[in-house]
């Protein structure tokens, strides 16, 4: 099975979101720990990633299959408003990871997490552990693994016995990664890709305020507070550009 059946997946100009909010997701999640027989890969979805993802072809392939798309940016929010009536909320990759945590210390799932630099690796652990007690992180490796050494990390992964596996290689890597060794993970039924989820967790990164999240301006907290994601950013009003086109499209064939 390539990817879990979602009837109602939504196109988003050139990738696409599944219409969950965060409980939703967390059902899809208890779901596949206790019912899959396989990993299921769970991807963030960004007005970044409608431009990166496309342009590999491999990439783009592994979202396509992907078990679940999250709707993490505001921007993929507003453009199935807008393109398909959807009432999406955001589900960001930061704060699923963390209810998903709650959920295996309740549910007594093990759960491995692999990438960041040592010590952001080593704290986010502690600082989970304490967070959410009686959750069971039996195996952790930072993100500095060589080419060389990823069999014996993929035997590390496998003797933990976790049902699920957080990624924090950052995107696009986690992603390819999850491509490269999904089938060499034997007791895996969850992979998020989380990012920089575990900088977030130890205070590298501080996340914008809850207003700024209520209002759907995170990224621009973001922005403000590290200017060199202009970047990044400036695709945004090209791909606001290319929902309002699309929008135009679907209502001159009505």
């Amino acid at each position: 099975m390539q990817g879990i059946e979602i009837g109602n997946r939504l196109p988003v100009i050139d990738l696409w979101v599944d219409p969950v909010d965060m409980e939703g997701a967390l059902e899809r999640v208890r779901q596949f720990v206790e019912n899959g027989d396989r990993p299921h890969c769970i991807f963030a979805v960004n007005p970044e990633k409608n431009f990166s993802v496309p342009a590999n072809p491999l990439l783009y392939e592994t979202f396509k299959n992907a078990d679940l798309l999250i709707p993490d940016g505001i921007g993929v929010v507003m453009a199935a408003r807008i393109l398909h009536h959807a009432t999406l909320s955001r589900v960001p990759g930061v704060e699923l990871m963390e209810r998903i945590c709650k959920l295996a210390a309740e549910k007594k799932y093990r759960i491995f997490i692999y990438g960041a630099k040592e010590e952001v690796n080593r704290k986010a652990v502690e600082i989970l552990m304490e967070r959410y007690p009686g959750i069971r992180i039996t195996g952790r490796a930072n993100g500095y693994v060589k080419d060389g050494q990823m069999s014996e990390l993929i035997q590390k992964i496998n003797d933990s016995n976790a049902e699920i596996l957080f990624l924090a290689l950052g995107s696009p890597m986690q992603e390819k990664w999850y491509s490269d060794y999904k089938d060499s993970l034997k007791t895996i039924r969850v992979c998020q890709g989380i990012g920089g989820t575990l900088d977030a967790i130890t205070g590298n990164v501080t996340r914008a305020p809850e207003l700024w999240c209520n209002l759907g301006l995170e990224w621009l907290y973001r922005l403000l507070s590290e200017p060199k994601r202009i970047r990044r950013q400036k695709v945004l009003p090209i791909f606001a550009w290319r929902v309002i086109a699309a929008k135009v499209q679907l209502m001159g064939r009505s």
